[in-house]
């Protein structure tokens, strides 16, 4: 669901930036939020900054401007969701040490099965692609927003 009401924010915002920063801005907005409430941990700071610059230089290279190189640039964009979770997968045992500080008893454990389903998460990850492309495709058509071909 996420990345269909943000590909209207960030269609609207790359319209509004027609050069460098539509990613940044949102993205650095999220980043800062996430410091001042204490959840940026290194693998969400790495992954920002990765999805952040990917969407940045696939605009770029598609003309800032374009209607491809926004719809392009979604795509990566639309990952920034799971940089909050990289944190599972990357530091296991401290994120369901901090689970059992921060939830109810019994939740680290809820969590394990879900970390260990890799192939569930491959999936996710490839689905999110046809889906930030469907979402951006589908932002452009309900917002009527002309950008250049």
């Amino acid at each position: 669901m996420l990345p269909f009401i943000s590909a209207f924010i960030y269609l609207r915002t790359a319209t509004f930036l027609r050069g460098f920063g539509a990613a940044t801005a949102l993205n650095g907005f999220i980043f800062v939020l996430f410091l001042v409430a204490g959840e940026a941990d290194t693998a969400f700071i790495i992954g920002m900054l990765a999805v952040t610059a990917l969407a940045e230089i696939i605009r770029h290279f598609n003309r800032n401007d374009a209607k491809k190189g926004v719809r392009l640039s979604f795509v990566p964009f639309a990952f920034s969701f799971f940089t909050y979770t990289l944190h599972w997968w990357t530091n296991t045992e401290g994120s369901l040490a901090a689970a059992v500080k921060e939830v109810p008893a019994g939740y680290d454990q809820l969590m394990v099965p879900v970390i260990e389903n890799v192939p569930l998460l491959v999936i996710v990850l490839v689905f999110t692609i046809p889906i930030a492309i469907f979402a951006m495709r589908l932002a452009a058509c309900v917002m009527k927003k002309t950008l250049q071909n």
